[in-house]
């Protein structure tokens, strides 16, 4: 088991408990996180839902290692399949799940990590955060749920892509990728404050705003955006590998030494 769940004054608190590995992502995690979302989605207990990670760091992104076939047996489909599934439609599952979520996330928070925060209706951050996406290194332009542009401004997601540097906890308040800056002591605390106030608010009105809100974004572009680009992520993958087999399966030292 990778995931604790527990229901406690109308809040379900999801845990990513995988700290050894900093909860890197490998497929069980992610289909028991889909499956805790779910479950306080249908839940009439749960009036707001918290997404946090036990330990050092909130995620290092996907397991690189997670039943990857080897380089000389991998092929697109595959990858499309697999990342269509657990990396597009699960993201977009939780963000519209129909109570407010909010993410707590600290140290740091890389690439795939990035899909577990964003979803999230609302992001608080201790002061130790760093959020990057440094997959243009593999030549990939960027993950899956490419929510960059609308959570950065154009600029500032084109800055940490071509660049692959981390953006501080503060720099992402700054542009409004999140709510709240605390200290990493506090971070469950404070989080779970902003939780308790959201829950005495009623839950209908509290469905309505976000779904005013999401299509918003939608009616916008978000949704189709979204769409488009993970086959653009597709291409990346392709190019990788009719150029040099599989750089994913080559990077692996180099991902991990960005996380120590």
């Amino acid at each position: 088991m990778y995931i604790r769940y527990e229901v406690a004054d109308k809040i379900a608190t999801i845990t990513l408990d995988r700290p050894e590995a900093a909860n890197a992502q490998n497929s069980d995690l992610l289909d028991e996180l889909d499956a805790a979302w779910v479950r306080a989605a249908q839940d009439p207990d749960v009036a707001v839902i918290v997404l946090r990670g036990e330990g050092k760091h909130f995620s290092a992104g996907h397991d690189l290692k997670d039943r990857w076939p080897s380089a000389e047996d991998i092929t697109l489909e595959w990858i499309y399949q697999n990342e269509s599934r657990r990396y597009l439609e699960y993201s977009l599952r939780w963000r519209n799940v129909p109570k407010p979520s909010i993410a707590a996330v600290q140290g740091r928070c890389i690439a795939g990590g990035l899909l577990l925060c964003w979803p999230c209706d609302l992001i608080v951050a201790a002061d130790d955060a760093l959020f990057s996406d440094p997959v243009v290194l593999m030549g990939i332009g960027g993950v899956e749920y490419h929510g960059h542009t609308w959570e950065l401004g154009a600029r500032k997601a084109k800055e940490i892509l071509f660049t692959g540097r981390a953006v501080t906890a503060t720099e992402a308040e700054q542009v409004g990728m999140v709510n709240k800056v605390v200290p990493r002591a506090e971070l469950d605390e404070q989080t779970r404050a902003l939780a308790s106030r959201i829950a005495t608010m009623p839950p209908f009105g509290l469905r309505q705003a976000k779904r005013a809100v999401n299509q918003t974004l939608d009616v916008q572009g978000f949704y189709a955006a979204i769409q488009s680009v993970f086959d653009v992520h597709s291409t990346g993958h392709g190019n990788a590998l009719s150029v040099n087999g599989f750089p994913i399966l080559m990077a692996l030292d180099e991902m991990k030494q960005k996380i120590e």
